[in-house]
């Protein structure tokens, strides 16, 4: 890539892995707009994104990005979709060598394409340039003042450290990240008055966030941190239409739907949007998405489209309690304050299952992760890399990580993957080099100083023990609901999953505990009246994305037809 030049300019960058195409592209571009925009070109997608984050890194801006589509390893959707997360106001162009429409189709739906064009483009001023010219007016017609970044420094193996930087990371804070042993975190804690170089009862206080207007935090909890960065966290009004707790894809859903249809809707999530789908490095079977879509993209979007129609969502807020209140129903926090409305859905989805093991407890945070934890992605690079579980979560983290890792090791319980993993992702895995399943096998120890370095494996048919060497490990083993806040009003089964319409009568003549209507509860209605639960957390349901949004659709229609009759 090209020394920048002194007054930096913003970029177009474009990649085709033909080196002629990939010069002549850029000689295109270069002559009509060199004079305003440094032209960037690289002849692989992987080389693309590599300069993206270097421009990145250095508060450069993206106008536009141009790719060609049939490019081995990664095509260009697959390219562009990647891209955009990094740069996502940027405009977007692929070339294809003929009329591609399905290739141009899968990328308006995936990626929202601007336009495609056709090679050759000869001449440029009728084929090429206009197209560029109105897609550069269009984002030159936005806001794209640079996004001051928040700073954070903290210990390279300090869980809380890793929990801030997880938690500004799914919620899309920009930030940048300081080792404490390094020379610019070094100043940074110097600045904050804090001595780097102290040790016990006056050693730093970690970790140090510093937000871009120069405001500092010392060990700030969830709450702290989200209000320092501006996530809001308090309510806006004491009585809404709908609350809906949990913002995973079902929560998000409801509340789409339930602004758009002029509810005044609130939600609210005790971490940060998308849950665990959010955390997903590649969901491959969304309708709609055939190339796929990374979790954090799709609730990303899901998330602006909630703002867009006028949802408030309130970010760190934990609820502790539900009440009725006549035909009120209420919320409350953690703090003891509360919110009532109409109607509450609870999209409160699971968490994942503890992994009992000595050592786990100890080392998470420092190498061992629950959910796929992206964030830590490319430290995984070069290292050997052990994922637990066998369900399609962690088959999908194990092909993202593929990327990055020396090796990746599926250690899984039962005999084979096929009970709970779907057919497409045993395919993928059965692919890739790098990747190897152990069966029958079980993590029985961690082992580690600062950071896990070990683990103790078993075979259960063998019966036998095995240490092997370990970096990383990223836990999926099921998961729970954390719905115990809910006892002696919500029913729930024996697992504490949330029993909603017919699963709540036991029998015909049955009548549900406390039900005070005529009628009977509405499919996705709990025991208590106007109480919906949709999506991981109702009892039975189909643990899938696409059933979860369905959920939340369907939950907010049977929302007017409660308050209809209210």
């Amino acid at each position: 890539m090209s020394e920048a030049p002194s007054a930096p300019r913003t970029v177009i960058l474009t990649v085709d892995d033909d080196p002629g195409v990939s010069r002549a592209v850029a000689r295109d571009l270069r002559r009509r707009y060199g004079g305003d925009y440094r032209v960037v070109r690289a002849e692989s997608g992987a080389a693309a994104l590599e300069a993206l984050q270097e421009l990145k890194l250095r508060g450069d801006l993206v106008s536009l990005l141009i790719a060609d589509h049939r490019m081995p390893e990664m095509n260009g959707v697959e390219f562009l979709g990647r891209a955009l997360d990094v740069f996502p106001a940027a405009r977007s162009i692929l070339l294809t060598a003929y009329a591609d429409t399905d290739a141009a189709i899968d990328a308006i739906n995936i990626v929202d394409l601007d336009h495609y064009l056709l090679k050759p483009w000869d001449p440029p001023e009728t084929k090429l340039y206009p197209v560029v010219d109105a897609l550069l007016d269009a984002w030159l017609a936005e806001d794209h003042r640079a996004v001051l970044e928040t700073r954070v420094v903290g210990h390279r193996w300090s869980a809380r450290s890793t929990q801030v930087r997880e938690f500004l990371a799914r919620n899309q804070v920009p930030y940048r990240w300081y080792a404490s042993d390094e020379p610019e975190g070094q100043r940074l804690l110097a600045a904050a008055g804090q001595d780097p170089d102290a040790t016990g009862p006056d050693a730093a206080r970690l970790p140090l966030v510093v937000a871009p207007d120069g405001g500092i935090l010392l060990e700030p909890d969830d709450q702290e941190l989200a209000d320092h960065v501006g996530l809001r966290t308090t309510p806006t009004g004491e009585f809404y239409d709908l609350i809906v707790v949990g913002g995973g894809p079902a929560g998000l859903s409801a509340s789409v739907y339930g602004a758009s249809e002029g509810l005044r809707t609130v939600l609210v999530e005790r971490l940060a949007t998308g849950g665990q789908a959010g955390q997903s490095s590649r969901i491959e079977n969304y309708l709609g998405f055939p190339e796929g879509v990374s979790g954090a993209q799709l609730t990303g979007r899901a998330r602006r489209q909630a703002t867009k129609f006028g949802a408030e969502i309130l970010t760190a807020r934990e609820v502790a309690g539900l009440e009725t209140c006549g035909s009120s129903r209420l919320v409350r926090f953690a703090d003891g304050s509360s919110i009532g409305a109409h109607t509450v859905i609870l999209a409160l989805g699971v968490e994942y299952r503890r992994l009992g093991a000595p050592g786990v407890e100890e080392l998470t945070g420092k190498g061992i992760s629950y959910g796929s934890s992206l964030s830590e992605a490319v430290n995984c690079e070069g290292r050997d890399v052990f994922i637990v579980g066998g369900a399609n979560s962690a088959g999908q983290a194990a092909v993202y990580l593929s990327r990055f890792a020396k090796s990746v090791t599926l250690v899984v319980r039962a005999e084979s993957l096929e009970a709970s993993m779907s057919y497409y992702l045993i395919q993928q895995i059965a692919q890739i080099p790098s990747i190897t399943v152990r069966t029958r096998t079980q993590v029985v120890e961690a082992h580690g100083e600062e950071h896990l370095e070990r683990l103790t494996l078993r075979n259960s048919d063998a019966g036998t023990t095995e240490d092997v060497d370990a970096q990383w490990m990223f836990v999926f083993i099921g998961a729970a609901p954390t719905t115990d806040w809910l006892d002696g009003v919500v029913d729930r089964d024996p697992r504490g999953f949330v029993l909603t319409g017919p699963d709540l009568v036991a029998g015909a003549e049955a009548s549900v505990k406390g039900w005070t209507l005529e009628r009977t509860p509405y499919l996705l209605e709990t025991n208590v009246p106007g109480v919906f639960a949709i999506g991981d957390v109702r009892s039975e349901s189909t643990k899938r994305v696409a059933s979860a949004v369905g959920e939340g659709a369907m939950a907010v229609m049977l929302v007017h037809r409660y308050v209809e009759k209210l």
